[in-house]
């Protein structure tokens, strides 16, 4: 008899297609398992409020990891960056697969770019982050906040119909990993790289997330299939630089890693919300092996002297500056 294994997935788009991605491979690495697709919704998607007024840490999780601890699906599928940094006690991460692009993308009108921006621009993001990035790299701009799904935003740049109905935005700020799955990629203008504009931790990566107990040898085989043991280790350190700070996944933090020529890199940076200051902290640490064990200690060591020379440096107050009015 086919094992049948139950997947929670938030009802976007977006979450959609993530979940019918890591699916198709569980399915694969299960050995032709039949998956059912259960959608669950959050807070976060009925909420319009901004990310910082509902508190952004958990606000898309909640009600996927209820529904998973109450055994109406076998796992869940998060956006990593989503998902709070506090173990819980029911739950662990079953898998982390290999992360997509880790970049920002700039989607703008007529192909702008950051730079070419008209001075008193609209763009729209919800991200504390990117609020800050964008006061910092460009102070003429004007901020909105934005909700929504990806096509939501997007008609708000580019409209809708011939005339351009609804588009009161010059550009709005996107993970370029949500536009390649949505097959949306050609939205972006301009994608920033990550020495000039660091992205959230977990950013690119998806979470998978199961209950604590064993499950199945089908369901353990499928985890162990798609689960990729670099791209865990440097969302392992990212995470553990926002733990460390104690700053939820909607603070103004960037933090970036990968590992490279047997070393695991890590880069973090704290901004104010006004975007006018910044602290930047870089480390590096060398697994004993590419074990699961020694690459989660080498991410374990690497996050704690980040976090510890930007506390030093004054991070803690950065952070939790609150916005000018």
């Amino acid at each position: 008899m086919t094992e049948v294994i139950r997947v929670g997935t938030r009802g976007s788009a977006l979450a959609v297609a993530q979940t019918k991605w890591i699916a198709e491979r569980i399915a694969k690495a299960a050995g032709g398992a039949e998956i059912e697709l259960v959608q669950v919704t959050t807070h976060g998607d009925t909420s319009r409020a901004s990310l910082s007024e509902i508190g952004g840490e958990g606000v898309f999780a909640a009600a996927l990891r209820e529904s998973l601890l109450a055994g109406d699906c076998d796992l869940v599928v998060h956006s990593l960056k989503d998902l709070p940094t506090a173990e819980h006690e029911g739950l662990r991460l079953g898998a982390v697969p290999k992360r997509a692009d880790v970049r920002d993308a700039l989607c703008a009108r007529d192909g702008l770019t950051l730079a070419t921006l008209p001075e008193g621009a609209r763009v729209g993001t919800g991200s504390p982050r990117r609020i800050a990035q964008l006061r910092g790299a460009r102070p003429d701009l004007e901020v909105v906040d934005l909700r929504g799904n990806v096509d939501t935003r997007l008609a708000r740049v580019h409209g809708t119909g011939p005339e351009r109905d609804g588009a009161d935005l010059d550009a709005v700020v996107l993970a370029a990993a949500g536009l390649g799955r949505l097959g949306r990629s050609d939205a972006a203008s301009e994608l920033l790289e990550l020495a000039d504009w660091p992205t959230a931790p977990g950013q690119g990566a998806l979470a998978v997330e199961v209950r604590r107990e064993r499950g199945s040898r089908v369901l353990e085989r499928a985890l162990e299939g798609v689960d990729h043991r670099s791209t865990r280790a440097a969302v392992l350190a990212e995470r553990l630089v926002l733990a460390g700070l104690e700053a939820g996944c909607s603070a103004p933090v960037a933090a970036n890693a990968f590992i490279e020529d047997e070393l695991l890199f890590l880069t973090a940076t704290v901004y104010s919300a006004d975007g006018a200051s910044k602290l930047t902290s870089s480390h590096a640490a060398t697994p004993e092996s590419r074990s699961a064990a020694d690459l989660a200690e080498a991410a374990g060591d690497v996050a704690e002297r980040v976090v510890a020379e930007l506390l030093g440096n004054g991070a803690a107050d950065l952070a939790t500056n609150e916005e000018p009015r």
